[in-house]
Order: structure tokens, then C-alpha cells, then sequence
């Protein structure tokens, strides 16, 4: 793996009038050296493998229309022959009947290629889950919290003091009730009731926006919940209450981190390739109850001070009457998986503490692990996303540095601010934020969204990329044509992608004009005249 890269920061404390120097001696300040972990230089190492899998991805055809193209050459080559033996003095009857079987071969070819053409995927709507003002907590809170447990030794308090202190949230997340209690109420009864409550909360916002009914219109259902998977599975939990079709074709992800989202969007679509005229939905959450680390180990407390409670329901289609309702389109999804590598596999690990607490540790260098599947990641969209003019600039850069070998040129950092209007950075933490950047070159205004809703909701996994388009959809921001860049990272390690086009333009949102069923869609509503804050960290 690459080796890590750390910066140096370095602080000048005064000092304190409490301590003792020598007469003759002045005063001096002392010096404070801070080491942070960094996300890998995009720039100076890029692997020629993954921009050539961009540009197979995005210029080849799709193995299912191989055959048909393979059939164009021999059609081509006997009509060509049959011409080439054609009898002129014969007459006009053989030349109209050689030209009819040419033209109804090629017909027959083009209509064939038509019925077998990618069929598009049109997300219509989706819902955030807001919860209750009873699960709201504040770090203060969540400090007071952490301590009246008892669990939890001097050194684990104070270091989930610092940690609360420079996370980027808030003080309005939400924690479920099991969490909150007195002493905590960790059951399963606790943790069903965690995940009815927020599957069942964004999906009913989601029928009723839509005119959806589930018992009847969704044939394809994908839940992904990373580490609460209980039998029967949360997929079965939504059509038992619902009420859902026998022949759905209903799938349960599990395990699969904060990027499952942008998997279970990725498998929709292909279901939906070869489901004709059908509804898809796709529920991302993550449950909290089951999930609290009790122990004192510094890798495994770092989930307790960041994730919080929540969850999204997406509805997608195939139905070519749907795409004037729809918002976006689904354009590329790209999905990047470094799990071969052991160090790369065990960054982010559900273990046991030395006491036999079961928690989910993340190791120092997940940094430079994220920062190296993000790398593979971009460099294999972007041959797909970017504009002709900056391929162009970076073939250069990379020509002169690679073949040329010149002397002082680096691989030019393609803007990717050209190919998107929007992005959506999974909000797993502030320095993960930064570092992502400062890597891309984004401006703070392209980081909005992920920085306020780490701020608002916390991690809150797979479903913060959709609480960061709801916040661009609350702004009124997105408009037709705009494109959104969604990027997911996950335990494997994995970095997904996946590009939408707006179809249409998305209006603001208003506390006036949403006290409706529409309310609970957009998370944003009461509290979008408070974003984005003056500072994030407090």
C-alpha cells in the first residue's frame, strides 16, 4: 500500500503563570507538534489499469449486445456479395428482391438493437427519516450520557471528550430510545423497535408522496442495514408491513458499511434492467441499539461519538411514463473494492475489546486506505464524466510525466467541478471532509451539503448521502440538467459512486409550504434557516 502521508502542525502555547523558571531566565513560550494523517497524493501516482476500465466502460458495449453487434459484419458481407453477383441484364426483380432482403435484415438488426438498449433508471423520490424531538441529544448531552453509564474509565471519557468536541456535529442529532435510557435498554425488542421506526417513518412519506401502493406497484425491495441483521431480515419486517406482493424479489444487504447505499442502487438498476415496467425500492439505515460500544478501547470508541440515528427509503423506476415525474436519472455507477489487501480488509473490523466487548474498530491507517479507494475510484469515472478538455489536459500532464519523463511536471488534478454541480461526500467524519477537499480541489460551497448534515444528523452511514441531496433539494439548488456526484466509503474497504441528472428543476422548501404529507420527505424543513452555521465546530 501506499505509504502514509502525515503533515506536521505546529502550535505555540503561552505560558502559564503558575510555572517556575529561573530568575535570569525569560519566560518562553512551549511548542506543540500535531501530526495528522492525510488522504494520498492523487496527482503523483495514478494507475493506467483504472483509466482504461473508464474508458472500456463508457465507449464499449454492455456483453449483452455483443451478439448483436457481431451479427452486423456477416449481414453486411452477404448483402455486399450478393450485389457484388448481381445480373444486370437479369432486370429490375432481382435487384428489388436483393435490396429487400438487405433492407429487412438491417431492419430486423436495428429493431433487435432497440428492444435490447439499456433501459433507464429514474429516481422519483425519496424520503429522510427525521426523528422525534425525544431522540434529539446534544454533545453536552451526549457527555453526560457517556458518563452516568459507568462503563467507561478516566482516559475513555476524556478521550471521547476530545473526539465529541472536533467531530462537526452539533447539538440537535438523535440517539433511539435505547441508547437514552437509564440504565441503557440494549434488546432486541429495542432494536426492532429502532429500525420499524425509521424504516417505516421514511417510507411512509415516501408512498404518500408518490401515490406508490406498496401492495401492489413495488416488485423490487433492497434494504441494507450494515450490522443489525435479525431473522426474519428487515426486508421481510417491510413486506410483512406493508402487506407486499408474493412474487417481490426482496433483498437483505448486510455488512457492507457506510457505502451499501450506493450498492443497493446499483443492484436496483440492474434488476431493473431485466424487470420490464416495475418499482424498485431501496432502504439504507444503519441500527444504533445493538451497535453501542461499553468498553474502554480508543479504536472502537470512535463510532460512539459520530454515528447517530437515521435512515432513507429511495423510490427508483423503469416506466418510461415516469420520467416526467422523476427527479434524476441515473447516469454511471462505479463501484471500487481494495478487500484483497489485509491492511486494506481489517481497517474497519467488528472485533472484541481484551474485556469481550464487542465493538467496530477502526484502524490509524483508514485514512490513507480511504484515500487510496477513492483514488482507483475517481480515475476510473472520470474518463466517464469529464469533459473532453479536461481528459485532454490530464492525457498531457501524464504523457510529459510518464513517457516524456520532464522534469518538474506533475499529472494534472482534473476539476472536477466541470463535470458535476453537486456533491455529496458521505459525512463519515470533519477530517474525512477535508481531507476530501483539499484532495479535489472543492470549494466550501461543493462541501455544504456533506458539512451540514455531519453537523445536523451525524454519520448516520449509507443514508447521509441522501440527507446531503435533500439539503441541496431544500436550498433550492438543483436544477435541470444539474448532476450530482454521490461517493460512499465502506468496511472491505470500498468507494462507490454513482452520477444523477436532474430532470427537472427541484423548488425550495419552506416551513409554510410543507405541512403536508411532504413534510416528512425533506428533513431540512424547520431547520433550513439555520444552515449553514457560522462555525461547524464549537
Amino acid at each position: 500500500m501506499e505509504r502514509e502521508r502525515l503533515t506536521a502542525e505546529m502550535a505555540f502555547t503561552p505560558p502559564i503563570d503558575g510555572d517556575e523558571v529561573a530568575d535570569d531566565q525569560p519566560r518562553a513560550p512551549s511548542i506543540v507538534i500535531k501530526i495528522r494523517r492525510r488522504l494520498p497524493d492523487f496527482a503523483r501516482s495514478v494507475n493506467l489499469k483504472y483509466v482504461k476500465l473508464g474508458i472500456c466502460s463508457g465507449i464499449f458495449p454492455v456483453p449483452a449486445s455483443w451478439t448483436l453487434l457481431a451479427l452486423a459484419p456477416p449481414l453486411v458481407a452477404a448483402a455486399a456479395c450478393s450485389l457484388r453477383r448481381l445480373d444486370l441484364d437479369v432486370g429490375v426483380l432481382r435487384s428489388f428482391d436483393s435490396a429487400a432482403w438487405l433492407g429487412t435484415a438491417m431492419l430486423l438488426l436495428l429493431a433487435v438493437c432497440f428492444l435490447k438498449r439499456p433501459r433507464p433508471v429514474y429516481l422519483v423520490e425519496f424520503a429522510c427519516y427525521k426523528p422525534g424531538d425525544e431522540h434529539e441529544i446534544s454533545k453536552d448531552g451526549f457527555l453526560d450520557m457517556t458518563k452516568s453509564t459507568g462503563f467507561f474509565n478516566a482516559d475513555a471519557l476524556d478521550f471521547q471528550t476530545k473526539i465529541t468536541k472536533r467531530s462537526g456535529l452539533g447539538d440537535r442529532t438523535y440517539l433511539p430510545s435505547g441508547i437514552k435510557s437509564r440504565p441503557p435498554q440494549l434488546s432486541m425488542a429495542q432494536a426492532r423497535a429502532e429500525a420499524q421506526a425509521v424504516m417505516f417513518g421514511c417510507l411512509d412519506e415516501l408512498f404518500a408522496a408518490t401515490g406508490i401502493d406498496p401492495r401492489r406497484d413495488v416488485r423490487v425491495l433492497i434494504v441494507n442495514c450494515s450490522l443489525f441483521n435479525p431473522t426474519p431480515s428487515l426486508a421481510s419486517m417491510v413486506v410483512n408491513h406493508y402487506k407486499m406482493r408474493e412474487d417481490i424479489k426482496s433483498f437483505n444487504l448486510g455488512g457492507m458499511g457506510c457505502s451499501a447505499g450506493l450498492i443497493a442502487v446499483d443492484l436496483a438498476r440492474d434488476l431493473l434492467q431485466v424487470n420490464p415496467d416495475s418499482y424498485a425500492v431501496v432502504v439504507s439505515t444503519e441500527n444504533i441499539t445493538l451497535n453501542w460500544y461499553f468498553g474502554n478501547d480508543r479504536s472502537m470508541l470512535l463510532s460512539n461519538c459520530i454515528f447517530r440515528m437515521g435512515g432513507a427509503a429511495a423510490l427508483l423506476s423503469n416506466r418510461r411514463a415516469d420520467a416526467r415525474r422523476a427527479k434524476y436519472r441515473l447516469l454511471h455507477t462505479v463501484r471500487t473494492h481494495k478487500g484483497a489487501a489485509d491492511e486494506r480488509f481489517n481497517c474497519v473490523y467488528q472485533r472484541e475489546d481484551a474485556s469481550g466487548n464487542v465493538g467496530v474498530s477502526l484502524a490509524r491507517e483508514l485514512m490513507a486506505v480511504a484515500g487510496n479507494a477513492l483514488k482507483t475510484n475517481i480515475t476510473t469515472l472520470g474518463p466517464l464524466v469529464l469533459p473532453l478538455a479536461e481528459q485532454l489536459k490530464f492525457l498531457r500532464s501524464l504523457v510529459l510525466h510518464r513517457v516524456l519523463r520532464a522534469r518538474g511536471v506533475r499529472p494534472y488534478m482534473p476539476d472536477f467541478g466541470r463535470a458535476f454541480e453537486h456533491f455529496c461526500v458521505h459525512a463519515g467524519g470533519r477530517a474525512v471532509l477535508e481531507e476530501v477537499q483539499r484532495s479535489l480541489g472543492l470549494d466550501d460551497v461543493d462541501m455544504e451539503p456533506s458539512k451540514c448534515t455531519l453537523h445536523r444528523f451525524g454519520n448516520t452511514s449509507s443514508s447521509s448521502l441522501w440527507y446531503e441531496l435533500a439539503y441541496a433539494e431544500a436550498k433550492g439548488r438543483v436544477r435541470r440538467g444539474h448532476r450530482v456526484w454521490q461517493i460512499g466509503f465502506g468496511s472491505g474497504f470500498k468507494c462507490n459512486s454513482a452520477v444523477w441528472r436532474a430532470l427537472r428543476d427541484v423548488p425550495a422548501v419552506s416551513l409554510a409550504g410543507a405541512r403536508g404529507d411532504r413534510r416528512g420527505c425533506n428533513p431540512w424543513v424547520d431547520s433550513l434557516n439555520s444552515y449553514p452555521p457560522k462555525a461547524y465546530i464549537s
